[in-house]
């Protein structure tokens, strides 16, 4: 026979000091790993929305997949549609931008600023980067640029230094900002975007970064691929946009890995600190134990009562860390070396962090429990 339900419940109600300690520490772990599987979750998603299936980056066969490292001739963009008949063209305008890209320090209006990523860009770029979308203001004219809704975060200012109307400085000329873009949480919103002659001009360069392509429908990439081997003169690889970005999938394979193996040592020491809680709780139940035992409770039923402590704190915890982390770490953005990328509590963080605190809670109450049934009875019902 099991002991009721509502006696565990209690039980956890006559301890209020202790109760609400064992639930901010089992929170606490719980929230931890929330922060972690959020960080692998966003930089996933970040990576799998920036590539387009059907654009195409023409890019410097020796800078690897570090396209900022590129350097391609200026005529690269008349090459490639003057050999290339598989490019969308519509109203007479061919869908193809050549860009300018590379990382820089940016000052913000107050002084502040950090490693930013800019983008020298020409009016046919939104035809091809599609998942771009203006939010506010205008397109950059001359001497202006327009900033992700996460450049701030990738600049460690402040979103008011960002405003429109603001200026920023780099490559030793002042900018105005003239509006603001997002792009559905792809990579590039945590770039600055300006006009490429000035940009080439700021920059005292007359090449470009790399070339996007928007192909038509039943155009392969390999048909740029082969034009890019044939021309050797050029030095130029071909790349599908989504490829690219899975090749960074790999790229940041380690740091996910490393991340996982943080959630497995933040939830081992969760454990440990559930074991040491646990521990003391029943140290100062040992009477109690043995007088349900004498009582006619079996050992099995006065542990799964024990368990049942441990899961219903575990849970509430677990909900408690759920709460604050849809609430307060979704979206919330954080930098990285490729950029800036929000945090994503999806139904997979959210399932794996219940399941740890879950865990821990059965984890935590079960070595103590099975070590006060061990003792006798006799002996136990004489402590103090």
């Amino acid at each position: 026979m099991l002991l009721p339900w509502e006696y565990g419940v209690r039980n956890l109600a006559r301890r209020p000091v202790r109760t609400a300690l064992t639930l901010v520490a089992l929170a606490t772990v719980v929230m931890l790993v929330f922060v972690v599987v959020g960080f692998i979750r966003g930089l996933e998603q970040s990576l799998s929305v920036s590539g387009d299936e059907d654009v195409v980056l023409v890019y410097s066969v020796n800078s690897e997949e570090n396209i900022e490292n590129s350097s391609i001739e200026a005529r690269t963009p008349a090459l490639l549609t003057a050999s290339f008949d598989g490019v969308v063209k519509r109203f007479g305008v061919t869908h193809v931008s050549p860009e300018l890209y590379l990382g820089t320090r940016v000052k913000t209006v107050n002084g502040e600023g950090g490693l930013g990523l800019v983008r020298g860009v020409k009016l046919t770029t939104p035809l091809v980067r599609r998942s771009v979308k203006l939010v506010e203001g205008d397109w950059p004219g001359d001497g202006e640029v327009i900033v992700g809704r996460l450049a701030a975060t990738k600049l460690g200012s402040p979103d008011e230094a960002m405003a429109i109307g603001q200026q920023l400085e780099f490559e030793g000329r002042s900018w105005n900002i003239s509006g603001r873009f997002a792009a559905g949480g792809a990579a590039y919103e945590s770039e600055i975007w300006c006009k490429l002659e000035d940009f080439q001009t700021a920059t005292k360069r007359q090449d470009l970064s790399l070339v996007a392509m928007l192909l038509s429908p039943g155009s392969s990439p390999a048909e740029v691929e082969l034009f890019c081997k044939e021309r050797t003169d050029l030095e130029l690889r071909a790349i599908r946009e989504t490829d690219y970005y899975a090749s960074l999938q790999q790229h940041y394979k380690p740091v996910r890995v490393l991340a996982w193996f943080v959630v497995v040592l933040v939830s081992a020491a969760g454990v440990f600190a559930g074991l040491n809680m646990m521990y003391g709780a029943v140290a100062g139940r040992i009477r109690e134990i043995a007088t349900l035992q004498a009582l006619g409770f079996r050992r099995r039923a006065i542990l799964v009562s024990l368990i049942q402590e441990g899961v219903l704190l575990a849970a509430a915890g677990s909900l408690l860390s759920g709460a604050i982390a849809l609430t307060m770490l979704n979206g919330m953005a954080v930098r990285f070396t490729m950029g800036a990328f929000a945090l994503r509590i999806d139904s997979v963080a959210i399932v794996i962090g219940c399941s740890v605190g879950l865990l821990l809670g059965v984890l935590g109450a079960l070595p103590p429990a099975l070590k006060a049934l061990q003792a006798e009875v006799a002996t136990s019902l004489k402590a103090v």
